[in-house]
């Protein structure tokens, strides 16, 4: 299907609303975004992911870095922290854009 611009149909997250955290990990290397809807981090920054695409882009998650939110890839994080087991699938939407 023609996903627009969203990277994947379906995600899973910890919660309906994909507001509380899945895990956290480190960053294993620097990493720079090609544009806006990604988070750029640093080698060794702490990030907080809320969900994980699945279906086509299987490679990206979401998550923070301080006060920035957006996708990166998720070979580059070390997860060292779990705060869920559960993991709900649902459907990604374009109009739920979390700010923080």
């Amino acid at each position: 299907p023609d996903l627009g611009r969203r990277f994947a149909e379906r995600k899973r997250c910890a919660d309906p609303e994909c507001s509380m955290l899945m895990c956290r990990g480190k960053a294993t290397q620097d990493f720079k975004g090609p544009d806006c809807r990604f988070v750029n981090f640093k080698k060794g920054e702490a990030v907080y992911v809320y969900y994980k695409l699945i279906g086509k882009s299987t490679e990206l998650w979401a998550g923070s870095v301080g006060s920035d939110f957006g996708y990166f890839p998720k070979d580059l994080l070390e997860i060292n922290h779990n705060y869920s087991n559960e993991e709900l699938e649902l459907p990604t939407d374009v109009s739920l854009i979390y700010y923080f």
